[in-house]
């Protein structure tokens, strides 16, 4: 599904076969979950391959990786440069790329001394959320940012996403929605939620949550359309049942939500201003006006 015989990635300083790649097994990513990544997609469009919100993907991976104080040299526009060659080298226009931070051999539990960069990129045609997902409120919760930097994109953190993803499907339904350690919405197992009522988008604030890069695009639609945002803590209790809901994330796009905890999204989708927000986000993705029918 991810590669074939033929499929390029970036190496630690080379372009390699995928099939050729050797990790190190005393790695502290491997054991201890000691690593940062993006997932970043690009898009063929009217002006060729484009990469969306490239910067800012890699922006964050430097920033993840100082966070871990990992040792980490790339500049955001040599990681720019080594992935539209890695999309290039496989004949890639729509596509997933994952960018992964690595260290060094190293079984203690202390910082890594030194780092390797993997890209790796796929065909990605669509989301890997459908729309009109039932989800339900998890029984786990998000990491107390007390604990852990959930600003950061660490792998370790994911292992928590992997366990509420899988309760909610053994439940019956498609996804999850995890509180914060406090009892307040954050977000599902990879990506950002808002929720739309009376004419008002809501979205949980910082501190709890990692800030997506779309969550941030959407904000900026909004403002661009006029839509009022309005960033807070907030109970499960107070999304059931409101007008609209989505999911939205690099992977995601915009993704429409149809009920949390059995109860239904009342209002038309099609008539709703997140109807108008996943609209505009395409056209974006895709060199266009967000105004574009």
């Amino acid at each position: 599904m991810y590669y074939q015989e033929n499929t390029i990635i970036y190496f630690d300083g080379s372009f390699v076969k995928a099939t050729d790649a050797k990790t190190n097994l005393y790695s502290q990513s491997l054991h201890y979950g000691y690593a940062v990544f993006e997932g970043i997609k690009s898009y063929q469009t009217e002006k060729g391959t484009r990469i969306f919100k490239a910067e800012e993907h890699y922006d964050r991976l430097r920033f993840s990786a100082e966070t871990l104080q990992m040792p980490f040299t790339y500049t955001t526009s040599e990681l720019v440069d080594l992935s539209y060659e890695v999309l290039d080298r496989n004949g890639l226009g729509d596509a997933y790329l994952r960018p992964l931070v690595i260290s060094s051999p190293n079984m203690a539990l202390s910082k890594g001394k030194e780092s390797q960069l993997v890209i790796e990129a796929w065909e990605w045609n669509n989301g890997y959320l459908n729309d009109k997902m039932r989800i339900m409120t998890s029984s786990y919760r998000r990491p107390n940012p007390e604990a852990f930097h959930v600003e950061a994109k660490v792998s370790g953190h994911y292992v928590n996403s992997i366990l509420a993803c899988q309760e909610a499907k053994d439940k019956g339904y498609d996804e999850a929605l995890l509180l914060d350690a406090n009892g307040h919405v954050a977000e599902s197992s990879g990506a950002n939620v808002f929720f739309e009522k009376d004419g008002v988008l809501f979205t949980p604030a910082r501190g709890n949550i990692l800030p997506g890069i779309t969550r941030a695009t959407v904000i900026e639609i909004c403002k661009k359309l006029g839509i009022q945002v309005v960033e807070k803590c907030f109970k499960p209790e107070e999304m059931r049942g409101a007008d609209a809901a989505f999911f939205c994330g690099t992977a995601a796009e915009v993704a429409t939500l149809a009920s949390l905890d059995d109860v239904p999204f009342t209002g038309k989708w099609e008539d709703s201003l997140s109807s108008r927000i996943q609209k505009a986000y395409r056209n974006l993705v895709l060199g266009k006006s967000i105004n574009e029918v």
